[in-house]
């Protein structure tokens, strides 16, 4: 049977479009857990070049104490990004750049641990035809410690400027 609406590809979404004056203080964007398991370690390895033995060498690791390999703290950072979430589906029309980040390592992350990132927004900075949305980034692990903490800004469009 043929529609008789013709296709669309911008109403292709996955979520309806919003802009920097739909956001407010508060709102939370989980992003999936994951067990941090070998292919990670290795995934980060090759794309960071990293090689000292604490994140790729379990005997070494054990050697100096550690239960198993330690994620390197960007490969924990890593597990903020946005796109791992629905936040980036929310803003395809209206996000103009990811402009800054900042993290705190609080405690180590090792192979088999299970990370739950999120992103909360805890600021929003409007001016004339944009914005800025300050987003608190977190990770707990399975225990619920919090093993990384820190803030992203996204620069957004505003759905009405103010007139010059």
């Amino acid at each position: 049977m043929e529609s008789t609406t013709p296709f669309n590809p911008l109403a292709h979404r996955l979520m309806p479009q919003r802009y920097l004056e739909d956001f407010e203080v508060g709102e939370r964007f989980v992003i999936p857990s994951r067990t941090m398991d070998s292919a990670h370690f290795l995934a980060f390895q090759a794309a960071s070049g990293d090689n000292h033995p604490v994140h790729y060498d379990v005997e070494y690791c054990r050697a100096q104490g550690m239960p198993h390999m330690l994620a390197h703290g960007y490969q924990v950072l890593i597990q903020t990004a946005a796109g791992a979430g629905l936040f980036p589906h929310m803003v395809e029309e209206s996000l103009l750049g990811f402009i800054s980040e900042s993290s705190r390592f609080l405690k180590p992350v090792y192979a088999g641990d299970t990370v739950y990132p999120a992103l909360e927004i805890v600021e929003v900075r409007p001016n004339r035809t944009t914005g800025v949305l300050v987003m608190r980034s977190t990770v707990h692990n399975q225990r619920g410690e919090l093993v990384l903490e820190g803030q992203q800004e996204y620069l957004i469009r505003k759905r009405h400027p103010q007139p010059k």
